[in-house]
């Protein structure tokens, strides 16, 4: 989650503060400051300087300011392109590091700079203002350009990029505007307009138009890391005061305007006509995708080329997208700065594709299109169903309605999964007598969106409104076949209509979102008084509200996800098969059996593994000829030091990979990547990943619904007996110990009642008293006739939990049976597995 762009959760790659050495044992003294070489640490040699830059800014250059920065030359030696990295509000040059570094490696020169206010740069934060942070910009360009290590196009200009998120994407826009020199940018989650963004649909109407978002206003007033005793902290004195008149008006005044728009990409945009990548967050209430497509659409204006990403993250949380979204910047200034092509798309959009049922984390995968068609792209008009109605302001605007919070992102994430996720005992969203409902037919097909919807409503019959009307917010919201709703995109669209006696009308624009609605789904438009993020009226009022419109929905047939690949086992299968039968002739193990055939006279044989072998590309033998069979009851513990190859074998058990030789076959079927007899299996595998602001019951009914299995299937109630978690349950999971996390993602496993549960390490970080919970809760399990295996390094814990035991060492069994005959006459397991492996006495 971030913070105005600063990290609220623990950054990317964390500090990226690397060891450093002093060359010759003593700082070098350069021009401009002090700076010092370092190695950092990683697979290349990454040499890093960190160097103060003195710089003039202000309206009269009557201001002198030291930046903190730290340049990478390109790691391979010699010159290279130059890359500037901005930060995010709030943080400062080693929240980028990693990134630096990164580019480093691909023969970049980089320079990271605390803006100044942040980190340890003097001056005082003005928001990206073309007298100040934009000035500072401009001479770290001529800094740079003055570095041996960088690639020029011409005397003191350097083949430049410019990069960052918020804040740090702000700059990088303002700086292309106000310098020639810059050869590309990568803004990312950023604005266009400040106005808008603090101010929404002020549209320049006058400061009785828009409505102030006064919980973002106020985070990132706080960021910017008030002193003691000293309201403003590290900002500008006009800046501190601007914010202090409108938080208290809760409205903008002139100069606050013209301030804010002095600071804002808009004012300039028909400047900038270098090549950019705009990405922009889906899950993003302080900067939503609308300030990207202006900025987008602002920039195509002047003939330059644009490619817009929407990624999943954003500055309300759910960032799970570091990887891909690093990848296309990379691939962006390859082709811009580089001229090497196979740059990004003209417009990708990352969307959640399911959960992985073994590892509880959600896949995400991109589509594409040739070009960005805005946000208002093939429209189409769905009826609206709902007479006009009542509703209420309450007397100091509380409650209030919550739309988007900083760490509700991660709902956002789920994309079109989430669907419903919070009904029946979930986050509140809309309080009962303060929102106004407005549904679709049920789709008769499935229908996605891309873009912005847009409505028009009638407000009338209003008392208690004062002369600056009605503040209402809108949102959409996705409507199950069975009546669950919930939000398509945490995020609310505020308007401030005249509402009187005569009565107002106004198109509301609904915030952009990419969503999939499914067939037998409506879209609900829903309209209310009040949003925790926002400033609303404290007196009372009452409205009438009605559509007066039907619902006009964009969206882009053109993006397309690329087909999947075949994957791996589909090929691999037939050579797989035959080594398994020749493994099986050759060694004469079992009887001859066609590869796929029912073994009918093992159907009630829970697991059986025959001769396999498992060996990857480089070499490494994970597992050899290893064979056991488990029975039904048992809790059979999969005991081997780390590198064993259980991991491997349990993957191969669940056909995530296919083995090289060798057989499983559960309940007599053969197993294959998908085989049907895999559903009478649940596991748990590397780690549980649950939505921490969800409960547990809202993360297990929300898991059970992305397998597409029928409800009563789930055998919730059953599941939830046997793992013990009482009222837990019903809290968020945010507030689970990590015994809690551990029971709750057993009972997502046993969901379902599966006749054979798989657990890799369920016992990790859990102190001995919670290990014998564990086994309590295992042992419940397998009492029904049921199996349990569980992967473990660690001695005790097989001890305490396993009746049965299978002793795993360099990919080989090295025994088999149960736990006391393993053990011997009053001997321990820990003796009696170093004796196994050859290492004891």
């Amino acid at each position: 989650m971030r913070l105005g762009g600063a990290r609220l959760r623990e950054r990317w790659d964390g500090t990226g503060r690397a060891a450093r050495w002093t060359a010759a044992g003593s700082a070098l003294v350069l021009a401009g400051g002090a700076a010092a070489w370092g190695l950092a640490a990683g697979d290349a040699p990454v040499r890093s300087r960190a160097q103060t830059v003195r710089v003039v800014d202000g309206p009269h250059d009557d201001q002198r300011v030291a930046l903190d920065t730290t340049f990478f030359p390109p790691a391979g030696g010699g010159k290279g392109p130059a890359i500037m990295l901005g930060h995010g509000f709030g943080g400062s040059k080693d929240d980028v590091r990693a990134d630096a570094e990164a580019l480093a490696r691909d023969g970049y020169a980089v320079l990271t700079w605390s803006a100044r206010g942040f980190g340890r740069s003097t001056g005082q934060i003005a928001l990206n203002s073309p007298d100040y942070e934009v000035k500072d910009a401009r001479q770290l360009i001529d800094w740079v350009a003055r570095q041996p290590e960088v690639a020029l196009d011409g005397p003191g200009d350097p083949r430049l990029g410019m990069a960052g998120e918020s804040y740090g994407g702000a700059i990088a826009l303002m700086t292309a505007a106000y310098d020639r020199r810059v050869d590309a940018i990568a803004p990312q989650i950023t604005w266009n307009s400040l106005p808008d963004v603090l101010f929404p649909n002020y549209a320049g109407g006058g400061p009785a138009t828009g409505v102030f978002k006064r919980l973002w206003a106020g985070i990132f007033f706080s960021a910017g890391g008030q002193r003691q005793g000293d309201a403003c902290g590290r900002f500008l004195p006009s800046m501190c005061a601007l914010y202090q008149r409108v938080a208290e008006a809760g409205r903008p005044d002139d100069d606050a305007i013209a301030t804010l728009r002095r600071s804002s990409p808009a004012s300039v945009i028909d400047r900038i006509k270098v090549p950019a990548l705009v990405v922009q967050g889906q899950a993003d209430s302080l900067f939503p995708l609308d300030q990207g497509d202006a900025n987008a659409r602002g920039i195509a204006r002047n003939g330059a080329p644009v490619s817009v990403v929407w990624y999943q993250g954003g500055h309300d949380g759910g960032d799970a997208e570091t990887a891909r979204v690093r990848g296309y910047l990379r691939s962006f200034f390859d082709e811009r700065l580089r001229g090497r092509g196979g740059g990004p798309a003209g417009f990708t959009v990352t969307r959640a594709s399911g959960i992985d049922s073994s590892t509880q984390q959600v896949s995400v995968e991109a589509a594409t299109a040739r070009a960005y068609p805005g946000l208002r792209a093939n429209l189409r008009t769905l009826p609206l169903s709902g007479r006009e109605q009542p509703i209420n302001n309450p007397a100091g605007g509380s409650p209030a309605s919550i739309s988007a919070l900083p760490g509700l992102g991660a709902l956002g994430g789920l994309g079109d999964l989430g669907a419903g996720a919070l009904a029946g005992g979930g986050l509140a969203v809309d309080m009962p007598g303060q929102s106004a409902t407005f549904d679709t037919a049920p789709l008769a097909e499935p229908f996605r969106l891309t873009g912005a919807a847009t409505v028009r409503i009638r407000v009338s019959g209003a008392s208690g409104t004062g002369q600056d009307g009605a503040p209402l917010f809108a949102k959409l919201y996705d409507v199950t076949g069975q009546g669950a709703a919930s939000p398509a995109r945490r995020i609310a669209d505020p308007v401030r209509i005249d509402a009187t006696a005569r009565g107002g009308e106004a198109d509301v624009t609904l915030p952009a979102m990419d969503y999939r609605f499914d067939a037998g789904h409506r879209l609900r438009v829903v309209v209310s008084t009040t949003d925790m993020g926002f400033a609303t009226p404290a007196k009372p009022a009452a409205y009438k509200v009605a559509a007066v419109s039907g619902l006009s929905v964009p969206a882009v047939p053109a993006l397309r996800a690329p087909a999947a690949p075949l994957p791996a086992w589909v090929w691999a299968l037939p050579a797989a098969a035959l080594a398994a039968a020749l493994a099986i002739a050759l060694t004469g193990r079992g009887r001859r059996r066609a590869a796929g055939e029912f073994d009918a006279d093992r159907a009630d044989v829970p697991l059986e593994i025959t001769g396999l072998t498992k060996a990857y590309k480089n070499g490494h033998l994970a597992v050899a000829d290893l064979s056991f069979t488990v029975e039904r009851g048992q809790v059979l513990g999969l005991l081997g030091p780390n590198g064993a190859g259980k991991t491997t074998t349990l993957r191969m058990l669940m056909g995530l990979i296919h083995p090289d030789a060798g057989e499983i076959r559960l309940f007599g079927h053969r197993v294959t990547p998908g085989a049907p007899v895999l559903s009478r299996l649940g596991s748990f595998v590397e780690g549980p990943g649950f939505l921490p602001h969800l409960t547990g019951r809202d993360n297990l009914d929300l898991y059970w619904r992305a397998t597409g299995r029928p409800r009563d299937a789930a055998h919730l109630d059953e599941a939830l007996e046997i793992a013990g978690l009482g009222a837990a349950l019903d809290r968020a999971v945010r507030t689970y110990s990590q015994g809690m996390r551990q029971r709750l993602a057993i009972a997502q496993a046993m969901l379902g009642l599966p006749d054979l549960l798989v657990l890799d390490e369920p016992t990790n970080g859990l102190d001995p008293p919670q290990i014998r919970e564990m086994r309590e809760v295992l042992v419940r399990y397998a009492a029904a006739g049921r199996t349990v295996i569980v992967s473990s390094h660690l001695l005790a814990e097989v001890e305490q939990t396993c009746t049965h035991a299978v002793v795993m060492a360099g990919g080989r069994r090295v025994a088999a049976g149960p736990v006391a005959e393993i053990t011997g006459s009053g001997r321990r397991l820990e003796d009696a597995f170093l004796e196994i492996i050859g290492e004891g006495p």
